[in-house]
């Protein structure tokens, strides 16, 4: 059977979080982790070593026959962001609005017309940072798509937004040119005016400035992990000054947040870059902004990103 470690190795490091009181100190052993998600022995070393190749958890106090971990540095910082961003109410808003659109989009494509909008609770869609959305934010976010008539739908006297819906055409484009993105989406026809200088980094932005300089290096293997890091950085301290709506400052930051991660692990990959940095772009949504960004992005990583020129 084959095992996706990447869709389990972010449970895995929460969960070693959890039974060691966040303590690097003090290991668990990784057994029961293993057996509830059908893994043998050795699947579940399996799992492990891909967790300590992104510098999330280490084997120090391993024994023979038993897999266990701790949690190294790297592996706290990784779980600190993630219970800040579990907990901030418009990256969750974000992500309900996100996942239930492209919930109801494959819906209506599986020719399911209205569905239950409670249905996406059982679906992974419905996850943000591993944590199941609650039906209350899931219906607050039926009210915010069908306001932007994204979706259409009846609600009921106790609910805010339908509780029967389905997507629209407006709704099915977002989804299939951006990703979801409704930010993107809404600012499609709009210009922008941001610019992004491409020379030294000064590793810092001016307040109230909209530019931002950034050098964009290749490494020789085609992916400069600290170059990554850098630039993920800079996309972060560029988030307040872009005057993007709130909903589109929280998923860009999350996304710089995610490629520093990825970039920090020690193996990164280079889809995931790819897709983030795609993401990002879509967020963005301007001729003037996106190249610039693009440029960067691919000099940096060594990855065209779809539709933008090689740097």
């Amino acid at each position: 059977m084959s095992v996706d470690f990447s869709a389990l190795h972010e449970p895995l490091v929460e969960w070693v979080y959890d039974r060691t009181g966040g303590d690097p100190m003090k290991y668990a052993s990784l057994a029961e982790f293993g057996q509830s998600h059908g893994l043998d022995e050795k699947q579940t070393f399996g799992l492990l070593q891909y967790a300590k190749t992104r510098g999330l958890l280490s084997d120090r106090f391993v024994s023979f026959g038993d897999p266990a971990a701790n949690l190294t540095s790297q592996g706290l910082d990784w779980m600190a962001e993630r219970r800040r961003r579990r907990s901030d109410p418009a990256a969750r808003a974000a992500a309900a609005r996100r996942g239930l659109l492209v919930w109801l989009f494959h819906r209506k494509h599986d020719e399911i017309p209205f569905p239950a909008v409670a249905g996406v609770l059982d679906d992974p869609l419905s996850l943000f940072e591993g944590e199941r959305l609650t039906s209350r934010e899931i219906d607050r976010a039926s009210a915010y798509l069908s306001a932007k008539r994204l979706i259409q739908g009846d609600r009921d006297a106790s609910s805010d937004g339908p509780v029967y819906a389905e997507i629209t055409a407006e709704g099915e484009d977002c989804v299939e040119n951006y990703q979801g993105a409704i930010g993107a989406y809404e600012r499609r026809n709009a210009g922008g005016n941001t610019t992004f200088h491409i020379g030294e980094n000064t590793g810092n932005i001016a307040a109230n400035s909209r530019d931002f300089t950034m050098n964009a290096t290749t490494h020789k293997d085609g992916i400069d992990p600290a170059a990554i890091v850098m630039l993920a950085r800079a996309l972060r301290q560029a988030a307040p000054v872009l005057e993007l709506p709130e909903d589109d400052v929280s998923e860009f930051t999350q996304l710089a947040t995610r490629i520093e991660a990825e970039a920090a692990s020690g193996s990164p990959d280079p889809g995931r870059l790819q897709r983030w940095g795609t993401s990002i772009l879509g967020i963005l949504n301007s001729p003037v902004v996106s190249g610039a960004l693009g440029s960067v992005l691919a000099a940096y990583t060594g990855i065209v990103l779809p539709g933008l020129p090689p740097a």
